[in-house]
C-alpha cells in the first residue's frame, strides 16, 4: 500500500467523532487503518466502501473487527474528497432506514453550507 494519497477523508462538524470517540482503541485503530486505504489504493474494494442502492450517492464505509461490524457513512466531494458523516455498529443484516436518513441530512446540510 503506498502513502501517496489519491483522496481525503475529511470530518465534517463532529457526526462521526462523536461516534469515534465512544470506540474502544482495538475498534478506533481498525477504523482509522480503513481510512489509510480507502486515502491510498486507486480502486477500494466494496469489502471497504460500498455505494447504497437507492442514494444519490451515499456510501458506507465498512469496518470489521472481529464479529463487530461498524458501518461509516460518507459521500464524495469533487470526487477526491471523502466526507465522513454519521457512523454506527451494525447489529442486523439491514442497515437501519434511519442511520441511512440522518446520513443524508448531513450531506443535505453539507450541501447547503458549501
Amino acid at each position: 500500500m503506498s502513502n501517496e494519497k489519491i483522496r481525503t477523508v475529511f470530518l465534517y462538524k463532529t457526526y462521526f467523532t462523536d461516534f469515534f470517540d465512544k470506540q474502544k482503541k482495538k475498534v478506533k485503530d481498525k477504523i482509522i487503518w480503513t481510512f489509510r486505504l480507502i486515502e491510498t489504493l486507486r480502486l477500494v474494494p466494496e469489502d471497504y466502501l460500498k455505494h447504497i442502492e437507492g442514494t444519490n450517492g451515499l456510501y458506507e464505509i465498512r469496518v470489521q473487527l472481529g464479529s463487530d461490524i461498524f458501518r461509516i457513512f460518507c459521500f464524495f466531494d469533487k470526487g477526491k474528497l471523502v466526507v465522513l458523516a454519521n457512523g454506527f455498529q451494525k447489529k442486523t443484516q439491514k442497515t437501519p432506514k434511519s442511520e441511512i436518513e440522518k446520513a443524508l441530512k448531513i450531506k443535505e446540510e453539507y450541501e447547503k453550507e458549501k
